[in-house]
This record gives structure tokens, C-alpha cells and sequence, in this order.
């Protein structure tokens, strides 16, 4: 057979391993070589080469190599846990900045208990053993599970179009990870695990910097935030997939969306309320990364202060870019528009300043096709019961207000923050929830397939590690706006879109990762969705929609 590999075509025999076929390119690699695609679909380093095409491989700085090697981290650990606290619970709760929070529900967590079993985890690494996919036929899955008494990967068993169960050994230990594990324990050169709060916190290296940890930045605010939704999930009994299935499946799910709905406008109203116990305060800032519901949470928001006696208004960052002349370059030339020197902070403080001392302005409208700033009569004043919201990139960079005092600002920063897991070791990303919500809005409301907007995402991603993540521990107040059963409704419009591209796009590893992740939900259907819901900016029907 001929396979393609950088650009070069080479003659391979039938059932020729990757590794064994180019095994000196992986050795002599300056990054780690975790993986490899073949016809853009990821696949692990002792692929068997079934038929011709193109070959990669996949090292640490990819972002699928990155996540590979965090499944393999996650099962190296749970094997540690297993062997030296037998019948221990440990699940994964979810990830902070390259890093992972996990808990163990029957094991209390001491700095000797991390020590046992990191000296467990460095002898699995220093043997480098092998990673074994085995499989079986659904019937005999049925009986392993009934003999095992387990969960792990049991949701395979659901899912038709799926003709064997597959499970992960490495010794006599077996898990379940959705997606590829790294084909033996040797790769984990680079982690950190530490005692932190009631759990341990797992540390490993980012795509960037692929060969070191970096510095440990805590976000206890984050922390906080996924901690109290983690908590109330709990309580409901309705923490990961497995859960939400079985209650979907018992036609229960009516009453747990109310619940999740009552969840949001508890939060949102406690919001509003301690911002109208302090007079002080005149200028509310948002700020989140995309597809977080800001549109949405703003307009809920300013319901809740109404009733609080506050009128809101509203004044937007976007017409206030400086003219475009002067709009800033990115490293490719190309116009900045995310920079914090893309807006006019000197005009919109100068405004900002006069609406707080009462006086009156003439707020600019942003032309984007000339790109300048046009005058139209547009007064705008505030009165003594009114505050202004502000929602953008930048809200909460103290550098976009620089001349409002601290005191008048009420800075919200909002987001998805995923705590559903599809089971205690395969956590939902958070990044992947926005995805699916981003590929749905863009198609609904803006014409663009999903392929468009997975092309884009990487540079979105860039712009909220530069401008938004950064300052997100500076908010007075954090929101979650996920909600737990969001993607059991999103998928029946997300998987058409996904299934538009096919395995000749480079797109199409990442396209089969979402669809093997949105293969396990159960449907819900739309009318089951609130009209006032956050999730209703998704997928329509919204009845703040003008």
C-alpha cells in the first residue's frame, strides 16, 4: 500500500504498525510523539495500517496530543488509587488552568495518602507498561458487566450504532477513557499532583510550553463557583450522564429543568439584589468568553433590578473602537480588534465619567463599514435610580475604566461552567460545551455551517486567554450559566451540522470527537425549554429576542 507522510509517499505492507513503521522519527522527536492520524482521524501509536492515505503524527504542542496524554495521566492515576486504596471512589471534577480537581467520595484526602500514591504512579511510569484496547461483543459485555459490579464505559452498551464495547487494560486494570489513551505509561514525563481544599489537584503541562508545568495561578473564585453547582448537582443526583439518561429515559426530566431554571434565576436575582443594597454602585460590567449567554443573563438581570428599583441602561463598548487608521495589528498584519488599544478608553471614560456625575453626552454610533465614529443626536443622561450595564471583551480589566473608581464598578464575569461528567473519569469540557452552543447560534442566526466555525475557534480561544480568562478572578461575582441538560437538547441540531464534513477535512478528527461525545445524550425535546431560558439564545425561540 502507499501512505503519505510529509509530502513523501511510501510503500508499507498491510498491518504495519505506526510505531514500528516510523519508529526513529518518534525517537528521535524533540517533542513527545503521543499519537497519530490517519485520514484525519486520530488513532493510537500501534495503529495497524489497514489501507493507503495520509499519515501524521501527533506530539504534545497538538491539542489533541495534549488531551491524550491527560486521559493517560487520569488513567495512571486512577490505577495508583486502585492498587494502593483498594474500593477507592475517585472522579474527576472538573479542569482549572492545566489542571484537573479530583476527589475521592470514601477516602479522606491527606498529604500521606497523595504521598503513597504518587509513588505508585512513578513506578507505573518508570515500567512503561503496555496500554491494551481489548474488546467485546455487546453480549459479552453484558455479562462482564453483570459479573464486574461496574460503571466503567457501561454507557457503550446504550449506544446502537456501536457494535462492541471496547475497555482500556494495563495490567489486570481496566477503565474506560472516550477517546485515545497513549499505548503504554512511559509518556507521563511531565505532572504534579497535590493535596488542594477536600481533593487533589493534578497538574500537567500545556500545548504551549509541551516539556514544563507552569506556575500554579489559584482561582478561588472559579474554584467556588463549580464547587457550589458541583454541590447542588449532587444533591439532585444528577452529576453525570449516566444520571441524566436514566431520568431522561423515566420522562423525569420536566421537573429537573425547572429545577436547573430555578437555579439560574436564584443566582441571577442574589446578583441584583446585592448590587441595589449598595448605592454606590452605577456601572455594572460583564464580561465571558463566547457563547457564554451573555446576551440572555443581561436581559434576565435587568428584570431582577427593576424589581429592585433600578432602571438599567445600557451603553455598548463596540461604539467606542477607535477609528480604523489607528486600530492596532496583530502579528500577521492584520487589524487587532481584540486588543484593549482597538477601543477608544480615553473617549468612553471621559463619557462614563460625565453620565456618573449626571451630566449629559451624545454617545457615538460605530460605523463598521468606514469604520469611524458617527455623531447621530444619540443623548443619553442618567438619572438618580438608573445604572448603566456594560457588556465586552474587556469589562473586566480595570484598564478599560481606568478613571471610574473601584467603588461604582460592579464587575460580573459569566460563563459555562460544565459540571456534569459523562462518568467520574471522563469530564465534559468546558470549552467543548461553548463549542456546540457556538456551532448551533452560528448556523441558527448567522449562516454559518459548523465547519466555519470550527475553523475560527482556535482564534476565539486565543482572544479569551488574552483578554478575558486573565481577569476573570477580579469579578465581584461569577455566574454559571450551564446548565445541566443543555446538550441532550442542542444535539439534535448540532450532529447534522457535524456530520457535514467528512474524513478528506482536517476538521474531521475534531467533528468526530463531538459527535462521539453528543452520541451518548438522550434527546429532550425544545418545548420542554423555558422561553425565558439562557439556552433559548441557542437554538431560538427566546422571548427577550426583539
Amino acid at each position: 500500500m502507499q501512505i503519505e507522510y510529509k509530502n513523501i509517499i511510501m510503500d508499507v505492507k498491510q498491518g504495519t504498525p505506526v510505531n514500528q513503521l516510523l519508529s526513529e522519527e518518534i525517537r528521535k522527536a524533540k517533542c513527545k510523539i503521543i499519537a497519530c492520524k490517519f485520514n484525519n482521524e486520530i488513532k493510537s501509536l500501534n495503529y495497524k495500517i489497514k489501507s493507503g492515505g495520509k499519515l501524521e503524527l501527533i506530539d504534545l504542542k497538538d491539542k489533541d496530543g495534549m488531551r491524550i496524554y491527560r486521559r493517560g495521566l487520569v488513567y495512571i492515576i486512577s490505577k495508583a488509587f486502585n492498587e494502593v486504596y483498594p474500593g477507592a471512589l475517585m472522579t474527576i471534577n472538573y479542569q482549572l488552568t492545566n489542571a484537573m480537581f479530583c476527589t475521592v467520595d470514601n477516602l479522606e484526602i491527606t498529604n500521606e495518602v497523595i504521598k503513597n500514591v504518587k509513588e505508585r504512579i512513578q513506578q507505573i511510569v518508570e515500567q512503561d507498561l503496555p496500554i491494551e484496547k481489548r474488546f467485546m461483543t455487546k453480549e459479552e459485555a453484558v455479562k462482564f458487566y453483570e459479573k464486574e459490579k461496574t460503571l466503567k464505559g457501561k454507557l457503550q452498551l446504550d449506544l446502537k450504532q456501536k457494535k462492541e464495547v471496547t475497555l482500556y487494560y494495563c495490567e489486570n486494570y481496566y477503565n474506560y477513557f472516550y477517546g485515545v489513551l497513549p499505548i503504554s505509561t512511559g509518556f507521563a514525563e511531565n505532572y504534579e499532583i497535590t493535596k488542594y481544599h477536600h481533593g487533589f489537584m493534578v497538574r500537567y503541562p500545556s500545548n504551549e510550553t509541551p516539556n514544563e508545568i507552569s506556575k500554579f495561578h489559584d482561582t478561588p473564585k472559579l474554584f467556588a463557583t463549580l464547587e457550589e453547582y458541583d454541590e447542588l448537582h449532587k444533591i439532585l443526583n444528577i452529576n453525570t450522564l449516566y444520571k441524566l439518561n436514566q431520568i431522561i429515559k423515566s420522562n423525569k426530566i420536566a421537573e429537573y429543568i425547572l429545577l436547573d431554571e430555578a437555579l439560574h434565576e436564584k443566582k441571577i436575582g442574589t446578583i441584583a439584589d446585592n448590587i441595589a443594597k449598595n448605592k454606590n454602585i452605577k456601572l455594572i460590567a460583564i464580561a465571558g468568553p463566547s457563547s457564554s449567554g451573555k446576551t440572555t443573563f443581561a436581559k434576565r438581570l435587568e428584570i431582577q433590578l427593576r424589581l429592585n428599583g433600578l432602571k438599567p441602561v445600557t451603553i455598548s463598548v463596540d461604539n467606542y473602537f477607535v477609528e480604523r487608521e489607528d486600530t492596532p495589528l496583530d502579528e500577521d498584519g492584520k487589524y487587532d480588534f481584540e486588543s484593549i488599544h482597538a477601543i477608544d478608553t480615553k473617549l468612553l471614560n471621559n463619557d462614563l465619567l460625565k453620565l456618573l456625575n449626571g451630566e449629559e453626552i451624545e454617545a457615538p454610533t460605530f460605523n463598521f463599514h468606514t469604520g469611524h465614529k458617527e455623531y447621530k443626536g444619540n443623548k443619553m443622561k442618567l438619572a438618580s435610580d438608573e445604572v448603566l450595564i456594560m457588556e465586552g471583551i474587556h469589562c473586566l480589566n480595570d484598564e478599560l475604566t481606568y478613571l471610574i473608581p473601584k467603588e461604582q464598578k460592579y464587575k460580573i464575569y459569566i460563563s459555562a461552567l460544565t459540571v456534569l461528567n459523562i462518568d467520574y473519569y471522563n469530564r465534559i469540557s468546558t470549552t467543548d460545551t461553548r463549542l456546540i452552543r457556538r456551532i448551533v447560534r452560528d448556523y441558527q442566526f448567522r449562516g454559518y455551517n459548523a465547519a466555519h466555525t470550527l475553523e475560527m475557534w482556535s482564534s476565539v480561544n486565543r482572544g479569551e486567554q488574552n483578554n478575558i480568562f486573565k481577569f476573570q478572578e477580579e469579578a465581584d461575582v461569577m455566574f454559571n450559566s450551564s446548565l445541566i441538560y443543555e446538550l441532550s437538547v442542542l444535539k439534535k441540531y448540532a450532529i447534522p451540522l457535524l456530520k457535514e464534513i467528512d474524513s478528506s477535512s482536517t476538521l474531521y478528527s475534531e467533528t468526530k470527537r463531538l459527535l462521539s461525545m453528543l452520541s451518548y445524550f438522550e434527546d429532550i425535546p425544545d418545548e420542554l425549554v423555558p422561553t425565558h431560558s439562557l439556552l433559548r439564545e441557542f437554538i431560538g425561540g427566546s422571548i427577550f429576542r426583539d
